[in-house]
């Protein structure tokens, strides 16, 4: 073989095969540098008591309102003149003193809705109370920005409507490894070897079967990629502290994972309500902290946005049970590094000028803040994700 075309061939053989390692080595780089911005929303099931988690403790409606389940003065963790914690939020003190929380009330939308389902179905689709749409409003953000189900992923059994698109869902898991030995199984591998591309159409089977390749192809990729970091940081026991830690992994392993689903339930608190949030909102607060605490030390802090909301408040008067019934608008909470507006971004609502069914007033709207997100936070276009133009706000 004449040299000059010896090394034409081993220079074209050499590149075949080293391009593609040379860009995968490349995009992992860019998951390893700053700048990959991931969003943690958590959700608050079951319609979290906004004013007994944010509370006007200098409020004399409130006290007047709730006779037995007001939290007394001195026992609030005061961090404004009117503005203060529950007492069991004392692990996130640090976070609202080092500028790293912003605390939005009186969060909701027009015409409220105080059905479980229906109202998280609203903040999940981002839809107007009149509206239902049938696809989530991460789906459509996947439909749109991602390549593959694992760019949004829930630690659960099952997929919340939220992540769920027209052409793309996200991937649902509490364990990785588990989801990687379900995509081996015999009967799975015998579906995906019978896809036959040419005849399958997505009026048939075709959808199934590329869901079921995408399924197979991500749980390889979580297992394997979430295998590289490992966590020295003690969490509590129970599912959301589990989960919690399980994302920190994920997001410490640098998975190409945009967005992160989580929940915490119970906050249906129709009676005996006092301690019942006192318990709750204590497992919330020392989950983020470890999971911050988590973060910090993987190095992957700086890019992570912690989205905390719930479908809605509860009612101002306390009800004959000692609990609060279905209510409207509430308090949203924003977590990380660089805010622009920390602290209490808006006043509470009148407690003075409540809605009709005795119930505070919204003054900013839930979807203002999915916009704010993808437009300044995951760089999408907000306007096509959620069908209209809404007001972006400066928290981030």
């Amino acid at each position: 073989m004449k040299r000059r075309l010896f090394f034409k061939n081993t220079a074209l053989a050499s590149g075949t095969l080293l391009v593609p390692n040379f860009l995968k080595a490349f995009d992992d780089l860019l998951l390893n540098v700053k700048g990959y911005k991931r969003l943690v929303i958590i959700h608050l099931d079951g319609g979290n008591d906004g004013l007994n988690t944010i509370i006007p403790y200098r409020n004399d409606v409130y006290y007047r309102q709730r006779p037995k389940l007001a939290i007394e003065r001195n026992k609030v963790l005061q961090v404004s003149d009117d503005l203060g914690f529950h007492p069991s939020l004392s692990a996130l003190r640090s976070l609202y003193d080092n500028g790293e929380m912003a605390i939005l009330n009186n969060v909701g939308y027009p015409n409220p809705i105080r059905s479980h389902f229906r109202s998280a179905d609203i903040w999940k689709t981002a839809s107007a109370s009149e509206e239902y749409l049938k696809t989530g409003w991460i789906g459509r953000y996947l439909d749109q920005n991602a390549k593959e189900p694992y760019y949004a992923i829930e630690v659960d059994d099952s997929l919340s409507f939220a992540l769920k698109g027209e052409t793309l869902n996200g991937i649902a898991t509490k364990d990785a490894q588990r989801l990687y030995k379900a995509a081996q199984t015999p009967f799975f591998k015998r579906l995906i070897a019978n896809y036959d591309n040419q005849h399958l159409s997505e009026h048939n089977l075709g959808y199934l079967y590329k869901t079921l390749i995408q399924a197979e192809s991500s749980a390889k990729y979580i297992f394997e990629k979430s295998n590289i970091a490992s966590s020295n940081v003690d969490y509590e026991k129970g599912d959301f502290p589990k989960q919690l830690k399980t994302v920190a992994r994920f997001i410490n392993s640098r998975l190409k994972t945009k967005v992160y689903y989580t929940s915490l339930s119970g906050f249906d608190t129709h009676a005996g309500q006092f301690n019942k949030q006192a318990r709750l909102l204590k497992v919330y607060a020392k989950g983020i902290q470890s999971f911050i605490k988590d973060l910090k030390a993987g190095g992957s802090y700086d890019d992570t946005l912690i989205l905390t909301f719930s479908e809605f408040g509860r009612r101002v008067e306390q009800n004959a049970a000692n609990g609060t019934d279905h209510g409207a608008a509430n308090n949203l909470f924003i977590i990380g590094k660089n805010l622009k507006k920390a602290g209490f971004y808006n006043p509470l609502a009148d407690l003075r000028k409540l809605d009709e069914n005795g119930d505070i007033k919204y003054t900013l709207d839930f979807r203002s803040v999915y916009a704010t997100i993808l437009n300044n936070w995951l760089a999408a276009d907000d306007k096509a994700i959620l069908n209209y133009q809404f007001e972006k706000l400066n928290f981030i």
